[in-house]
């Protein structure tokens, strides 16, 4: 038995093997589609890179006023420190930028108390600091010892707030999970380091 096919006959059999090649190509473009769309999305995962500076602020409780005092100190780390890493190039800069300013954010953080009328001790420790491990989005951030500036006020209870301070790759943790959000910080850093 013979079909026509463009004004030419082929046979029964080489009909179903041409059949046949297709669906296996398609079947191979089906499986490089797949890892090609899931390369991209691993590609695209946020990574802290070794050489960064993370930022936590730990408040005394989960209680309102704590949280609340958390939020404050958080923005205003954000509102100074960051504005200051903005020419800082590497992480050398960074770490004499932190030293150089740690009596000042411990000063501005006793203002920020003052103004709302709270009286709570508080350390800025600048070193290798605990982290818990942290999985936000298939990305789990191991627990371990990390350069970091740590907030602790008062008995450091409560839900923590945590980012990478240099490169400024924010990590907002939301004030009712323990899941995070991503926030990009100054566009212009991370292109330099990257």
């Amino acid at each position: 038995m013979y079909l026509c096919i463009k004004k030419r006959y082929y046979p029964q059999y080489d009909i179903e093997r041409v059949i046949s090649v297709r669906k296996l190509i398609l079947i191979i473009l089906t499986i490089v589609t797949i890892y090609v769309v899931y390369n991209n999305v691993k590609a695209e995962e946020i990574v802290i890179p070794n050489t960064a500076i993370r930022l936590r602020v730990i408040p005394n409780s989960n209680n309102l006023l704590d949280q609340e005092m958390k939020t404050k100190v958080k923005q205003y780390l954000e509102t100074n420190l960051y504005k200051n890493f903005a020419n800082v190039n590497n992480i050398e800069e960074a770490r004499t930028m932190i030293n150089n300013n740690i009596p000042k954010i411990e000063e501005d953080i006793t203002s920020v108390f003052n103004e709302n009328n709270y009286d709570m001790n508080f350390k800025v420790k600048y070193g290798n600091n605990y982290f818990p491990k942290k999985e936000y989005k298939g990305i789990t951030y191991e627990e371990g010892y990390y350069e970091s500036l740590v907030v602790e006020i008062g008995e450091a209870k409560g839900d923590n707030f945590w980012c990478v301070l240099f490169p400024s790759l924010c990590l907002l943790e939301t004030e009712e999970t323990t899941e995070v959000e991503y926030k990009l910080g100054v566009l212009e850093l991370i292109n330099k380091i990257f």
